[in-house]
């Protein structure tokens, strides 16, 4: 049995609605909508990922009947509410947008349309997935913005926080322009190409390190990448280079080298001219060892000559804004629009598109939100899914999805490409049509409205 896929992989009090829902007849169609509230510091944009496992989770939502007999035998539902669950799949439809597209704050990135129940049950696992492949997606999207043109690796599986995110970390990254990861089950199941290099533990189970250099080449002999911090890192260097020639007598070629610790911007250009006077000219230089975008994008303006990037931890947790505001709303029940009013939680009612508006370079220029049935110019955002229950297309490829992200990150204006906050963000524009149905929604209540900036 597949854990991740159970309906009961949620919050008890979407149960709790849900019995409540069916013992007052609340069955009629409603429709909620995903969004991120606002911005987390230093990001000036968020890339949207998740989609496909969000929709396969839709597709595939019903409950066992080992999992209803537990719902009757919990005490926490009066018995006939159990057989409400027998048969439940999820008959709705979802708008979104494509995985890979950037997106800001208060724009929905996936709407469902479905019967109350069906549609509040399936809430906290949508959020779940969306929230955390968005997450990662923007943070190797800040990576790839900061390092152009150089190899990116995710590291990540050991430091995740569990085995699906780091799966899910690894798709993520890949989408948003990442060449790759160290997680070879996601080789496996989702093709994304797969890399690796040596442990340090190997060099120390030698006595001497030229011969661990020597057999791991020998194991691999189309080209290794050697790990040389272990001990003294320019040393190894200049034993790689005393090496390299040996091993080219027998066609081996040493493909480059790898540093994991110290001073990386000092050390890549010592090892780069060790290995340039020994004529390994060809011969990469490969960095990792807790780094992310920042500490990237500051070896390469101090001038280190680094080819490629190995990110984990920093990347999996997103660890320096390790969450999103992401919710998931009521906009209509029963063919009326709903809205919330909390302070500072203040929603727009209905169901929504958005709109994006490209200058004349071809790059964003503010993007529009406003109800569904207000059609401006521009490029809408949120495409049909899912219709009856049933997905509309097959799955999008992985490299698909990659030209998507790399696309729009080069339709991105320059401000905000930085990974410090752009002093004039973007701008969404709400248009007058969403202004009124907030407006005629607070009437109808007859509460005192509260702002939505």
């Amino acid at each position: 049995m597949n854990l991740l896929a159970s309906p009961l992989l949620t919050d008890l009090y979407q149960l709790t609605m849900l019995n409540a829902y069916y013992a007052h007849g609340m069955r009629e169609t409603a429709v909620f909508e995903l969004f991120v509230r606002k911005l987390p510091p230093n990001r000036n944009f968020m890339m949207a990922a998740g989609l496909e496992q969000a929709v396969d989770f839709l597709e595939h939502l019903r409950f066992t009947s080992e999992e209803v007999e537990w719902v009757e035998k919990s005490g926490l539902f009066p018995l006939e509410f159990a057989r409400h669950l027998e048969g439940l799949t999820f008959t709705g439809d979802v708008h979104a947008m494509p995985e890979g597209t950037l997106f800001f704050p208060n724009e929905p990135i996936l709407r469902v349309t479905a019967p109350m129940p069906e549609a509040q049950l399936v809430e906290s696992r949508l959020i779940n997935l969306v929230h955390f492949e968005s997450l990662v997606a923007t943070k190797a999207a800040r990576t790839v913005l900061a390092a152009p043109g150089k190899l990116l690796v995710d590291f990540g599986l050991r430091r995740a926080h569990g085995a699906e995110a780091g799966l899910l970390a690894a798709r993520a990254s890949y989408i948003a322009g990442f060449a790759g990861t160290a997680t070879v089950l996601a080789g496996q199941r989702m093709g994304i190409p797969i890399f690796g290099t040596m442990a340090h533990s190997f060099v120390q189970a030698h006595d001497d390190e030229v011969v661990a250099f020597e057999r791991f080449a020998e194991t691999y002999p189309r080209g290794a990448v050697l790990l040389i911090d272990t001990y003294d890192t320019e040393r190894a260097a200049e034993k790689v280079v005393a090496l390299a020639s040996k091993l080219k007598k027998r066609g081996i070629p040493v493909k480059g080298v790898r540093l994991d610790s110290g001073d990386l911007a000092t050390l890549a250009k010592n090892v780069r001219r060790i290995l340039d006077e020994g004529g390994l000219h060809d011969a990469t230089i490969f960095a990792s060892g807790n780094l992310d975008e920042c500490r990237v994008r500051d070896l390469l303006a101090a001038g280190a000559p680094i080819d490629g990037f190995g990110i984990g931890t920093s990347l999996v947790t997103s660890s320096d804004e390790p969450f999103l505001d992401a919710v998931y709303k009521l906009q209509e029940y029963a063919g009326k629009p709903r809205r919330k009013r909390s302070a500072g939680k203040a929603t727009w009612p209905g169901r929504k598109q958005v709109f994006r508006q490209y200058d004349a370079a071809g790059r964003f220029d503010h993007d529009i939100l406003t109800v569904e049935s207000d059609v401006q110019a521009g490029e809408p955002l949120l495409i049909p899914v899912m219709k009856n229950g049933r997905r509309l297309h097959t799955a999008a490829s992985l490299d698909a999805l990659r030209r998507r992200a790399a696309g729009q990150l080069a339709k991105l204006p320059e401000r905000l490409k930085p990974l410090e906050t752009a002093e004039i963000p973007y701008r969404v524009a709400v248009k007058p049509a969403l202004r009124k149905l907030a407006d005629e929604v607070d009437r109808m209540t007859g509460e005192i409205p509260a702002l939505c900036k």
